[in-house]
């Protein structure tokens, strides 16, 4: 038992650990998500395993998360959408490529690097597989 609680114990703390509050948010990070996201004010801010700053936030309504370096650049927004936003040549590329999977979730990616894609992902076995798509259903590597 005491065992168990000594886990349980670790896991909650190092679960705080990770989260962090917007006093701890670099002003850089901040200052780029206001110009990006004017008017969103209330954003609850993380860092991930590679020591990036996610911003979480809604728009409209919708579940946004947006990722930021230390240093303020902007990596990318992505959010959840439904299987039938996808653009018709991606549905299309889908039911070609992979008709025998189901999709789990897909999201709709605003990349600093790459430009809009969406991310669809797929359960294939028990295991999940993300494939990304631009636009016109051509798979990005």
């Amino acid at each position: 038992m005491k065992l168990t609680l000594s886990i349980l114990f670790f896991i909650t703390a190092i679960s705080f650990g990770s989260c962090q509050n917007s006093e701890s948010t670099p002003e850089a990070v901040k200052q780029t998500f206001q110009e990006k996201y004017p008017g969103e004010n209330d954003p609850d801010w993380h860092t991930d395993a590679h020591g990036n700053w996610e911003a979480n936030f809604k728009k409209k309504g919708e579940k946004y998360r947006a990722d930021f370096k230390p240093n303020g650049d902007w990596i990318e927004t992505e959010n959840s959408i439904k299987d039938s936003e996808l653009p018709q040549a991606i549905k299309d590329k889908i039911k070609e490529l992979y008709p025998d999977r189901e999709i789990t979730e897909v999201e709709r990616v605003e990349s600093a690097s790459k430009g809009v894609f969406y991310d669809v992902e797929f359960k294939q076995k028990g295991k999940n597989m993300d494939v990304e798509f631009d636009s016109e259903g051509n798979i990005l590597h």
